[in-house]
This record gives structure tokens, sequence and C-alpha cells, in this order.
């Protein structure tokens, strides 16, 4: 008993004209006889009392009416759902995060998203990874892969992905920075530090530094950004602190060693971070669904 049959008597039972039931499914009317004889031979017994024009249900078709009434409405429900939960999402979705993080962690967190809503627009802006959560607050962009700051703040939703270990780094090429780290004695208030201009590494670095009483610290310059030290590091420019991830994704990473010192930094909590009075938005949260 297939689907149309089954609707095109659950029509005719419900008109009991055969020439209405026609019209709507637009048949014949001998073709919809035809089709109804079918059915009672299918079922072994006579659904209709019937004339040329009109039709009444026997006991045995108003079970099959119900049958087909019941049958039909679950059938439009289960489209209905299906429909529902194929909906494609459209729109834009602004996401920020460093040049690094575009290339070792966001390919992987994006992939599943984009499979199941691939007409969302995605548009990426890559900075400094300290400015993540200020591109976050002004509103600049909707989601961003942060590292969590000591303090976080409540009106920030945050999604922990990986720990990324902080390590003080320096050049391997033959420079005044390593034949001054090549001493016995180290005398680090003159060894030349290239630091970022704000943000957990910063803090971090300043906090070590402090605790080892090296005195005050000669900074080379500020910048922006850990691919920016990475690579000013890797010139000779001086010694740096830097995710370790960078200096893995870097493309002087060969210029570069990690020196050994008697102090771990306390690894970046990275995460993907939002607004939280954005996160049940439906495309930041299908987001978050996808990359759970």
């Amino acid at each position: 008993m297939d689907s149309k049959s089954l609707a095109m008597f659950q029509h005719l039972a419900t008109e009991l004209h055969f020439g209405k039931t026609a019209e709507a499914f637009y048949v014949s009317p001998s073709t919809l006889s035809r089709t109804i004889t079918r059915l009672e031979q299918e079922l072994g017994c006579q659904l209709l009392h019937r004339d040329n024009r009109t039709a009444t249900l026997t006991a045995a078709g108003e079970q099959l009416k119900a049958y087909a009434d019941q049958q039909i409405e679950q059938l439009a429900l289960l489209k209905l759902a299906l429909n529902q939960q194929q909906a494609q999402l459209t729109g834009k979705l602004h996401l920020y995060c460093s040049v690094t993080a575009a290339y070792s962690h966001l390919p992987q967190l994006i992939d599943k998203f984009r499979q199941q809503h691939p007409l969302v627009e995605i548009v990426l802006t890559t900075g400094d990874a300290a400015d993540a959560l200020p591109q976050i607050q002004h509103q600049h962009a909707d989601l961003a892969i942060a590292a969590k700051p000591d303090n976080l703040s409540s009106s920030y939703y945050f999604h922990h992905i990986a720990d990324i270990p902080l390590n003080i780094i320096a050049p391997t090429i033959a420079c005044q920075v390593q034949q001054q780290l090549q001493t016995d004695s180290i005398d680090w208030s003159k060894v030349p530090v290239i630091l970022p201009e704000h943000g957990s590494a910063r803090t971090r670095f300043e906090k070590w530094y402090r605790s080892m009483q090296f005195g005050k610290a000669n900074i080379y310059a500020t910048v922006s950004g850990h691919e920016a030290i990475v690579s000013m590091v890797a010139l000779g420019c001086g010694i740096g602190i830097a995710p370790s991830v960078v200096v893995e994704h870097s493309p002087v990473k060969e210029r570069i060693a990690t020196l050994e010192i008697n102090h771990q930094f306390t690894p970046f909590e990275l995460g993907i971070c939002c607004l939280n009075i954005k996160k049940d938005n439906p495309l930041i949260k299908a987001f978050f669904e996808a990359i759970k």
C-alpha cells in the first residue's frame, strides 16, 4: 500500500465524491476507481459502497480511514521535523584569532561547522592574540580564539580547547645575544628582551623576571603579536617569550632555541570566547555545538 494510494483513499473517504478526489489528485475518475479497487484487493475486503459519482464507507473503510488519517498526520509531522532539522543557517560569523591560531587550531574547529552550515559566511580577522578579548568586547568579532586571562570577566563565555606552554626563546645564529647567553655567569640585565605590548604573556614574563631578581630588564622592543617576537628573536635582536605553538609553526623555527630556565611558566589556557549575552545567537550556538 503506497502513500499516494492511501492519501487518495483518505481524501475520497472524507469527501465521498469521486469527481472531487480525482480532480484534487489530477487523475481521471476511472484511474481513481482502479486505485480503490487495488486497495480492496490488497486488503481482501470492500472499502466503499459506490455508484458513478458518490460513495459511502463500509465498516472496513471506516477502519482504513482512521488508519490513513493517523499515518498521513504522522508523515506530515515527520517531514516538518526533518525540514526544521535541515533548515540551513545563513548569515555572517565573524572570527578573530592570531595568524598562528588560523593555522594551528582554526581548521579543525571550523571544518565540522562548515559541513553542517555551508551557507554561513565566515569572516576571519587575524591580529595580535592579546587583542582577542577586546575584539569581542567591542563586538568587532562574534568569536575569538583567545588565551584565558588570570581573571576572566563574567561577561565572557570561554570554551577551553587546549593548554599551550610558554617558553623563553633565544636565537641560535651567531650574534651578540648568543655570546651573552654562553657566558658562565649571565648578566640578565644586559640581555636584550623583546616583549609583547600587552597581554598575558607579558604579565607572565614580568612576574618571572621579578622573581629571579635579575634587576631592570633591558627591553629592546615591545611588539604586537607573538609571531613578531619570534621573528625578531630569530634575527638575533634579543630573547623573548612565546607560546610553543607559535614557534612550531614559524618559518624561522630552525633559528630559535628554547632556553632552559629554572622556572616553568603557567601555560596558556586556549579557548573559543564570546560575550555571554551573545551565546544563544543561532550562529554562535551552532558553532559551539559543532566543536563539542
